[in-house]
């Protein structure tokens, strides 16, 4: 497990030419009750808050989701950041991890999703990333929405309508991803465009969240009101209490107000 940034109660970023904005976040990341090692990594600062959940087992996939991070840490240089700078990452991190799986028969791999500050015709937005089955929400207006799609089977089962969205998250396939950085495959991230909004909050997660909350109660904690802290925190510790299942990271940003 490898933690990258720290928590920020209020960072004011400068928006080239324009209205500057004020973020607040947090990360807590725990093993779990079931697990003896902790393959979740996460960076959080500005400009990029991402989670990784490794696969391969003991430390392979420690050392494959902090390969990720590792990666996408070492390419900022500026507040605002390109697309281009997480495929770059990304692709640098796949090498990384073919190192490490060696001989495997099995191979090593990690997920990864989060968002990078980026401009979009000079206006600040969140660009969503995702390759796997780790999540992005956003939160707005009292509503929660899924703003990433799962790379695994059982998502592609839903959207053939073989099975409903209640029945994925207990169908015993729900562990296949279809897409992962690593196993010695080309990394492909999808994307999505989320606007900076003062009140936007955006959840970036593990499925050792996902796996024990449903979104419902997923929305309870975030619409709480209470600081990206204390939110991230009541997620983890409502993880747990469902069982806690697998490796359990959660990242919490805010967009607090405009700066002039």
């Amino acid at each position: 497990m490898t933690e990258r940034g720290g928590d920020s109660v209020g960072t004011d970023v400068a928006v080239p030419g324009g209205t500057g904005i004020r973020l607040s976040w947090a990360a807590v990341t725990d093993v779990g009750r079931k697990r003896r090692a902790n393959e979740d990594s996460y960076l959080a600062r500005v400009p990029i808050f991402a989670v990784a959940d490794g696969m391969g087992g003991h430390l392979s996939g420690d050392l494959a989701s902090a390969a990720v991070v590792r990666r996408l840490d070492e390419g900022v240089t500026t507040d605002f950041v390109a697309p281009q700078l997480v495929e770059r990452a990304l692709e640098v991190a796949s090498s990384d991890i073919d190192v490490i799986a060696g001989d495997s028969e099995l191979g090593v791999g990690t997920t990864v999703t989060g968002a990078i500050l980026t401009l979009v015709d000079g206006i600040p937005n969140f660009a969503v990333f995702n390759i796997g089955d780790s999540r992005v929400y956003r939160f707005e207006k009292n509503s929660l929405k899924q703003v990433t799609r799962d790379h695994s089977l059982v998502q592609e089962m839903v959207d053939a309508g073989t099975i409903s969205k209640a029945q994925a998250a207990k169908h015993p396939d729900g562990n296949i991803i279809t897409r992962a950085v690593g196993f010695r495959s080309q990394p492909t991230p999808d994307y999505w465009m989320v606007p900076l909004k003062p009140g936007l909050r955006l959840l970036i997660c593990s499925d050792g969240l996902t796996g024990e909350l449903d979104d419902k109660r997923i929305r309870l904690h975030l619409a709480a009101g209470l600081s990206t802290r204390e939110t991230a925190s009541s997620l983890v510790d409502a993880a747990l209490a469902s069982g806690g299942r697998d490796n359990v990271t959660v990242v919490v940003v805010d967009v607090l107000a405009p700066v002039p």
